[in-house]
């Protein structure tokens, strides 16, 4: 009866190249969240804080927002694509000017997990079953 949900988290705009994200991408791509966060944590590329970030708030918006089990959370999707480019020029000799692009990336991350058993209300007794009324003496 434990339901599958999958949820999703956009960055959008990393100015990173797509081909550098993607490399780090690939290291955590499959994994559970758990494992993909120490992973990220101790990889020495600029590319793994973008992508732990994107990670973290995927988990988050599952655990907070639709109610699923922390620990049950791996990633199902991690896509990289290209982001738009800004098309700049570098000064070159003699007066010259050189066009080159700064890339940016979009990353997507779809974390699924199972929703987390929902608590029910235990019912109170009647105060009245629990402790007896005790009756008062004539005098």
């Amino acid at each position: 009866m434990a339901d599958t949900l999958t949820v999703r988290a956009y960055i959008k705009g990393v100015d990173l190249t797509p081909r550098k994200v993607s490399a780090v991408a690939a290291l955590v791509r499959g994994r559970t969240v758990a494992d993909a966060l120490v992973i990220l944590e101790h990889t020495p590329r600029r590319a793994a804080t973008p992508m732990r970030k994107a990670i973290a708030s995927a988990a988050a918006n599952a655990t907070n927002n639709h109610g699923l089990d922390n620990k049950s959370l791996a990633i199902s999707t991690l896509s990289v694509t290209a982001g738009p480019r800004l098309k700049r020029f570098k000064p070159h000799m003699r007066g010259m000017a050189l066009p080159f692009q700064k890339k940016t990336t979009h990353i997507l991350v779809e974390v699924s997990g199972v929703e987390k058993p929902k608590k029910t209300p235990v019912a109170k007794k009647a105060e009245a079953t629990a402790k007896p009324a005790k009756k008062e003496e004539e005098k």
